[in-house]
């Protein structure tokens, strides 16, 4: 019996140890690349002022740039998460842009207009997203409807709804018409700030609160549940097979629609993480671009393979690049090197099955290689038996 478990065991830590080393691979070649491109934009400065800056990220401008990232890594990790659990459980959410718009409305509706507590507006913004989320999942239990399809179109439904109910011809009641944007929840709604426990005055900014430690607790609960539990395992199984889902007695058409409204209240949660932080403000005008945020959980899902706790690195990472080419100095580099570096990876990510087959097979014949080393040699042991 246990001669049984140990391949399985081995098969398991093989998987995961090629998964890892897969998205380290594609790093490393995204960040060579991005290096070579440097060096064809501005040879002269292309390591000091160029890749030394990306790869120090927001230690660059130490402490306000690492709390700059774990501002931005907070929802990301949500949003990757969000994309992440649809995939685990078969489907794609490619709608966690428009999830995130209306988790965004409902956290600055209840603190602004209702002037309920920031954790009040928290559940609100996942509540909202879970609503959103949840359309395209009942189109794809009932109508069999794809869910990139339905999710695409509720991303611009969503976000053109929110812009109009917000600017309200220039005088919604959460729209600040000097500014153009909505109003500031430090002026308004201070109650709805998430509380900062020291994080803002540690890293000189004023917008790192406990958000970060909030969004890797439900990456930890996530996996958990994916994991851990029947619920997580019938959602897996929905996914994997959904006529022998079917068969085993699982209600697939629930499942479904679970999934996409999980996922929902994961974007939504995302949102309402990075609003309530008070570091940015609703702009309804800016009304023909979909939030980043939402596209860019689709990139760290990728990178992580999907895996809950493989997110929050996987969004660290990306987060750290980003503000990292934030500090490019713009007479020699374009800051969108940072968002081409990341594209790359990202790209990359779309073969890392092959990468992972590729270092799974090495690494099989590595152990095949060192059991055949350990074998005593043949008669060793008949031999001792005759004495």
């Amino acid at each position: 019996m246990a001669n049984e478990k140990k391949p399985a065991l081995g098969a398991s830590l093989r998987h995961k140890s090629s998964g890892v080393l897969a998205a380290l691979l594609c790093i490393l070649i995204g960040m060579a690349i991005g290096l070579v491109v440097l060096f064809v934009i501005n040879p002269g400065h292309a390591w000091k002022d160029g890749f030394l800056r990306i790869v120090q990220g927001g230690f660059y401008d130490f402490p306000y740039g690492v709390g700059k990232t774990l501002t931005q890594t907070a929802p990301l990790i949500m949003t990757g998460l969000s994309v992440a659990f649809a995939f685990k459980t078969g489907l794609f959410n490619i709608g966690a842009a428009g999830q995130y718009t209306l988790g965004a409305f409902g956290a600055l509706y209840c603190a602004l207009v209702l002037q309920l507590p920031w954790w009040a507006c928290l559940l609100a913004a996942a509540l909202f997203g879970a609503v959103w989320g949840a359309i395209p999942g009942i189109f794809k239990a009932y109508l069999n409807i794809n869910e990139v399809i339905t999710s695409i179109m509720f991303n611009w439904i969503g976000l053109y709804l929110v812009n109009e109910i917000i600017y309200g011809r220039g005088s919604g009641v959460m729209y600040d018409a000097h500014n153009t944007r909505t109003w500031k929840l430090a002026d308004r709604a201070s109650q709805a700030l998430i509380p900062s426990c020291g994080m803002s005055e540690l890293f000189h900014t004023s917008n790192t609160t406990i958000a970060i430690f909030l969004a890797i607790a439900v990456a930890v609960l996530i996996w958990v549940v994916l994991e851990k539990t029947t619920f997580g395992y019938e959602l897996k199984a929905v996914g994997l097979n959904k006529n022998a889902a079917r068969y085993a007695g699982i209600n697939e058409k629930k499942n479904i629609i679970l999934s996409m409204t999980i996922a929902g209240a994961l974007a939504g949660f995302g949102a309402g993480l990075f609003f309530l932080s008070g570091g940015a403000e609703w702009n309804p005008l800016n009304s023909t671009s979909l939030p980043a945020m939402g596209f860019n959980g689709i990139a760290t899902a990728l990178l992580a393979s999907s895996h809950p706790i493989g997110t929050v690195f996987s969004s660290l990472f990306i987060s750290h690049i980003t503000v990292g080419g934030a500090y490019l100095p713009t007479k020699y580099f374009p800051t969108e090197i940072a968002d081409l570096i990341s594209g790359i990876i990202i790209y990359l990510c779309a073969f890392s099955m092959l990468f992972c087959g590729v270092i799974e097979k090495k690494l099989l014949h590595k152990e095949e290689k060192i059991n055949v080393n350990a074998e005593p040699a043949p008669g060793a042991e008949t031999g001792k038996e005759g004495k």
